[in-house]
């Protein structure tokens, strides 16, 4: 028989913002792939909604109301998952939000409570990762993979998002830091750069989604199912000598000149 090379069995995936949306998408991906999943998110009735999808697959599932905004709750959470799993050997820092309001009219609220989800509680969710990894790693126990969703904002300007860039800007560039820093761990850190991409069959036929299509060259939006590969190798083994990257899944747009 041959060999599954990315067989997740045995791994434990702790995964942000997984109630709903592409959190959800990447928890069930790797849930499928045979992973254990742990969900953090905002609403206790999506999380259960969410846990019981992902249970159909067979492996053990865990979650936890969580605001990554607020650090307690992030060390607290972390906690309570190394006590009930034994271990993390992966973490997807996804948990985030989204709005546009033009520049000059984006008071010092909106800038901070964006940037309070988006960059700072995926530095405190990266940061318990790194603890829990690198005191692995000198038990004896080395490796793991941190993964944080980017976005194409990392190199490209939307109007009306500069705060949302400015988040993920700054993630890709402590992600570089991270990746050096935690290296001699064995523990990985990448940086994933979502396309266009729509959570149900019938988003895919909206006005936006309609005039998207005309910039891809792949000449489509994304599902979730397509992020499924990327998470999926980055939580296996197989990613072992793989870290430091900002990866892109677009379809190819950001390849495109014209």
């Amino acid at each position: 028989m041959a060999q599954n090379f990315f067989d997740l069995a045995g791994k434990v995936v702790l995964v942000t913002g997984a109630n709903a949306g592409l959190g959800l998408g990447f928890a069930d991906g790797l849930a499928r792939a045979g992973a254990d999943v742990i969900i953090w998110g905002r609403r206790e009735d999506a999380n259960h909604a969410a846990a019981e999808q992902l249970r159909t697959y067979g492996g053990r599932v865990s979650h936890r109301v969580v605001d990554v905004a607020v650090e307690q709750q992030v060390i607290d959470g972390f906690a309570a998952a190394v006590a009930e799993f034994g271990k993390v050997d992966c973490v997807l820092a996804n948990a985030g939000i989204a709005n546009i309001t033009p520049f000059d009219e984006m008071s010092g609220s909106v800038w901070h409570d964006l940037l309070g989800v988006n960059l700072h509680g995926a530095f405190y969710t990266c940061r318990e990762a790194a603890r829990h990894m690198k005191a692995r790693a000198q038990s004896g126990d080395p490796g793991g993979s941190i993964i944080i969703n980017g976005s194409l904002a990392v190199f490209a300007g939307v109007p009306g998002m500069e705060h949302y860039a400015a988040a993920k800007g700054g993630l890709n560039s402590m992600s570089k830091g991270m990746a050096v820093e935690l290296a001699p761990h064995g523990v990985r850190v990448n940086v994933i750069c979502p396309g266009y991409f729509v959570t149900g069959l019938g988003d895919a036929d909206s006005p936006m989604a309609q005039a998207l299509i005309q910039q891809i060259p792949q000449g489509r939006v994304g599902f979730s199912s397509d992020l499924d590969g990327i998470v999926i190798y980055l939580a296996s083994d197989m990613s072992r000598y793989h870290t430091g990257d900002t990866i892109t899944i677009d379809g190819g747009i950001m390849a495109k000149c014209f």
